[in-house]
Parts: structure tokens; C-alpha cells; sequence
């Protein structure tokens, strides 16, 4: 099958790999319709990850089940499916609870598992024609027949439902206001999720224009930091206050104020400053315990000097943690096939699975309007 091959730093191919196959009873193959490039491929893609060539892409997948496992009994051949993005068991002490990004069964020796991801397990990414998926009674999420509402529903493996979790660990609540650091898919995805919420007011901070006009398009408040410290400007509206909440949807690779240079801790402590006393911050961007590209010492082993004694000061929580799709996916799938929320605003392209190398490049470089690549592979 063809599937999205990371060859190096900056580099992917699109090549012949070997068909995946049903390894355990609990297995199924799906046909891949759509698969999007995430923000996080791009951490592997820049090099920033101890990702090794050879890699096939891809944890954002939806599809048609081909093939099924003697052992599987809820799903069947022809059943269109969304996964999330986290493989999880079902059953381990975590995923009991719900922390199914946190599966203790799926990738030995560490909490949680991914398709197409460094240190998260063996799986094969699903930018593919096919992608098996294990422990698929647990980990498929059945969806209408046909191809209505695709882009919408291929959100459901990753970003819409982490959007939400950014708010769900900030506990943003009706009426709150809430400041998400962040623009990109994900970002624009807390900022929707806040107002499904029933947030009051929503600022989203960028310097993106084309993510900063897609923020004003859905009723948030965009504030560009080029133009000044975001914290200030975010005072300035809400009468020197501050927010009540904020999510944090950059993570380690954000960008310093007013220089074209990163600093991996600057979010956290603009969130710091930007959230009123006894508020909460939600922290679904990714930080990493090792970054080889990281601007200093510290950063590159994954210690960032972020101000907590302003933190304590000023008595806020702080949530982080990857998503637990599965807490999150059904009830948002719902949410889409009754209207009350359509996460495909943030699609700027579908293409080709063949386009993948120039989309990856332009996503990266954030130009023509590039926000959020959904691929299909059999188009």
C-alpha cells in the first residue's frame, strides 16, 4: 500500500509499505478515507523528536472497516469508523478510569500508545490506504453510513476532542471567560469548545492572520502578539481582570514576543500573568521530557523556567496531559450529527495522499492559508 514515509528532518515520501494484517483476534483492517496531518507530526517532521526513518504517519484517522478479527464482536465489514488517536486497552487500571491516553497495556514500559507516533508504540501511522487498529471493539468509534460530514468527523480521532479536553482540564465552566494561547487547529478547536461550553468571552492569541480572522469568524476575540504582550492586551478588555480560565495550545515550540527566535516557556508564563487569581489553566500543547532542537541546555533535557512562584502566588490550578479521546469522542460525535457543531471550519485543504510532502512542507511554513490538511488516500 502507499502511506506517508518520514525519510528526515524536513522530509517525507510517499511509498510502497507492507499491507498491514490481522495480528490478534481483537484486530481490524480499515480503509483509510481520511487521515489529517496534525500539529504534532510536525515535531517529527522538524526533527525535534528521536523519530527514526521509516516511520508511516498519521493518529488522525477515520474509515471503512475491511477486514475484522474472529475475536471482534460489536463491529463488522463495511462499518465506517473514526479512532482516536490514543490506543488504549480498555481494561487496564487507566483506562478503567478513563485515562485511556494513558493505557497501561498498549506500550510497555510507558503510559500510553498512538498509531504513527515516536515512543508510542509499534502501530503503524494510518496516513495510508490501510491502517489495523487493535483492541477495536474498544478503540473504533462507529459512525453514519455513507460520506456525509467527513471532514468533520475525522476530527473526532484528535483535535476536536483535544480542544475540549484543554477546557475540561482548565473546568471552564458557563459564563467564565477564557484566553486560549494558540490559533492553530487545535487552538481554534479549545477556543469553539468553550463556547460549546458556554463561555462568556473567548480571546485566542496568535500572529498568524489567517488563524487570528478564523478566530474573529466564530465569535472569538483575537489578539496578536506582535502587537504587544498578549497578557496586557487581554487586561486591557476585561478590566484589568484577566481571564477566569486559559488553555495553553502551543506547548514546548512556542515562539518568543516580538522575536523570531522560540521559547519554550513563554506560553506558560503569559497564561500566568493573563489568568486571574484563583482561575485554572488547561495545558493539552505538548511538552516533551528530551527536545534535540531545544534553544538551550535546559530546554533540550526538558526543563523550562516557568514562573511558579507567580503561580502559587496567585493560587491557579494547572491541568496537563495528552487527551483521553475516548472520554470525549461519543458525545461530540453526537454534537455533529444533530448540528450543534460543525469542527471542519478549520480545514483549509483536502488533497491527494500524493500531496502529502508539499502539504507537510506548507503546514510547516504556515503559508497559503494552511491551518488543517485532511488527506484521502483512495481519492
Amino acid at each position: 500500500m502507499r502511506a506517508v514515509v518520514y525519510k528526515g528532518p524536513f522530509e517525507v515520501a510517499v511509498e510502497k509499505v507492507e499491507d498491514p494484517r490481522i495480528q490478534h483476534p481483537n484486530d481490524v483492517i480499515v480503509r483509510v478515507t481520511s487521515t489529517a496531518i496534525c500539529g504534532s507530526d510536525l515535531h517529527m517532521y522538524e526533527g525535534r523528536t528521536a523519530a527514526e526513518p521509516g516511520i508511516v504517519f498519521g493518529h488522525e484517522n477515520l474509515g471503512v472497516i475491511e477486514e475484522t478479527g474472529e475475536g471482534v464482536t460489536s463491529l463488522s465489514r463495511g462499518d465506517r469508523v473514526v479512532m482516536p488517536f490514543n490506543v488504549a486497552c480498555g481494561f487496564c487500571r487507566n483506562c478503567s478510569a478513563g485515562f485511556t491516553g494513558f493505557c497501561l497495556t498498549v506500550n510497555p514500559g510507558f503510559a500510553g500508545g498512538a498509531y504513527g507516533y515516536v515512543a508510542m508504540g509499534p502501530y503503524t501511522g494510518g496516513q495510508a490506504e490501510y491502517v489495523r487498529v487493535p483492541y477495536a471493539d474498544f478503540n473504533c468509534l462507529k459512525l453514519p453510513e455513507g460520506t456525509e460530514k467527513e471532514t468533520d468527523f475525522v476530527l473526532l480521532a484528535d483535535i476536536f476532542p483535544t480542544g475540549y479536553h484543554g477546557n475540561e482540564l482548565a473546568d471552564v465552566r458557563p459564563g467564565e471567560s477564557v484566553a486560549v494561547y494558540g490559533g492553530g487547529p487545535v487552538g481554534l478547536m479549545a477556543a469553539y469548545s468553550a463556547m460549546l461550553r458556554g463561555a462568556s468571552k473567548v480571546f485566542v492569541v496568535d500572529r498568524v492572520a489567517e488563524r487570528l480572522q478564523k478566530a474573529r469568524e466564530i465569535g472569538a476575540v483575537p489578539i496578536d502578539f506582535t502587537q504587544g504582550d498578549p497578557a496586557r492586551q487581554i487586561k486591557d478588555q476585561t478590566a484589568g481582570q484577566g481571564t477566569d480560565k486559559g488553555v495553553d495550545a502551543v506547548g514546548y515550540q512556542a515562539q518568543a514576543q516580538g522575536e523570531d527566535r522560540e521559547e519554550p516557556a513563554v506560553v506558560l508564563n503569559s497564561l500566568v500573568e493573563t489568568v486571574r487569581p484563583t482561575g485554572a489553566l488547561g495545558v493539552p500543547g505538548l511538552y516533551v521530557p528530551r527536545d534535540p532542537g531545544g534553544p538551550d541546555e535546559q530546554a533540550k533535557q526538558g526543563m523550562l523556567m516557568v514562573a511558579i512562584g507567580r503561580l502559587f502566588e496567585k493560587g491557579l490550578r494547572m491541568g496537563t496531559g495528552q487527551c483521553n479521546v475516548k472520554r470525549y469522542n461519543r458525545h461530540l460525535r453526537d454534537m455533529i450529527i444533530e448540528d450543534r457543531a460543525k469542527p471542519s471550519f478549520v480545514v483549509s485543504h483536502e488533497l491527494p495522499l500524493d500531496q502529502a510532502p508539499s502539504a507537510y512542507d506548507k503546514f510547516d511554513k504556515r503559508v497559503e492559508g494552511y491551518t488543517k490538511v485532511v488527506l484521502h488516500p483512495h481519492a
